[in-house]
């Protein structure tokens, strides 16, 4: 019965969190109808209902949530506690689960993880591209890569990246058609390229600095589009200006299909941070991957 319990409970622990019969069963190699049989006994057991169950969807009831809370880190525990013995083996093994920005993974993540792939072969990556902010313990990832302003203060944060610059760049046949602008509040007269933040919901600000003063400019324009990519072939298109990190789109800016504006108003700021729990206790696999990503003078 305690074996049976704990089985039902870690493939309740699944489904609680992916939300989703079918993800649930696939993650847990089965088959739904199983699955569906084993939760249906689980709250005969338990004398509770513990999910809620509709055609499309399914979501922890009330008494559902709170078990979820009260066994779901005390799993997560074991799990990181057997990683831990794996990773004392001879060669380092283990799985790393990473969540960073688009342009975070392509300037500073990939480059590092490429060579650590192959120097470390018994050591498995998962990297979810995603621009929102996540909560890294809930959605269980062992670490982040954001910028420092937007790391949490309980976490703890190492530098992964050298300051930064932000670009504002057009099209020479965007700036024929149009004058270049001057100061940040010029932009309100220019058709720009907008990104819409994952975590709020909002367009993203584009923020300007310039001796000591620091300002927030609303713009609009035709396009909104999150893709990084897409955002600089708009701008190389004449679709409008850009707001991007510079080294984004210094290959565009050398071969002249872009012109830079406001360079000015943008002064370096603080890069990328590595951040992780400081409560945690980290595998052999983890702490190689940390090493590998710090920022080397």
């Amino acid at each position: 019965m305690l074996k049976e319990n704990f089985n039902d409970l870690i493939a309740f622990l699944v489904v609680a969190e992916e939300r989703s019969f079918t993800r649930a069963a696939a993650k847990l190699g089965v088959s739904q109808s199983a699955l569906s049989h084993s939760m249906r006994g689980l709250e005969e057991r338990m004398g509770i209902r513990l999910l809620t169950r509709t055609t499309r969807s399914v979501s922890p009831t009330e008494s559902g949530e709170t078990l979820l809370g009260r066994i779901g880190p005390h799993f997560r525990d074991i799990e990181t506690e057997l990683n831990i013995l794996k990773g004392m083996r001879d060669v380092p093994a283990g799985n790393i689960r990473i969540t960073a920005g688009e342009h975070a993974v392509d300037s500073v993540l990939w480059p590092v993880l490429k060579d650590f792939l192959v120097r470390w072969p018994d050591i498995n990556v998962e990297v979810t591209v995603d621009n929102a902010l996540m909560d890294i313990v809930t959605q269980r990832f062992d670490a982040g890569i954001r910028l420092g302003e937007s790391v949490a203060k309980d976490m703890i944060a190492i530098p992964v990246s050298p300051p930064m610059r932000m670009a504002i760049v057009g099209s020479p046949d965007y700036f024929r058609r149009n004058p270049p602008p001057k100061t940040p509040a010029d932009l309100q007269h220019h058709r720009c390229i907008n990104m819409r933040m994952a975590t709020l919901g909002g367009l993203l600000p584009w923020e300007f600095s310039k001796d000591g003063k620091e300002l927030k400019v609303r713009v609009e324009g035709q396009l909104t589009i999150n893709a990084l990519r897409h955002r600089i072939e708009a701008a190389v298109s004449g679709v409008g200006l850009v707001y991007l990190p510079e080294d984004a789109v210094a290959g565009e800016i050398e071969r002249g299909e872009v012109v830079r504006v406001l360079d000015a108003w943008c002064e370096p700021f603080p890069g990328y941070y590595l951040y992780y729990p400081s409560r945690r206790q980290h595998t052999t696999a983890f702490s190689l991957f940390v090493e590998a990503m710090r920022l080397k003078n």
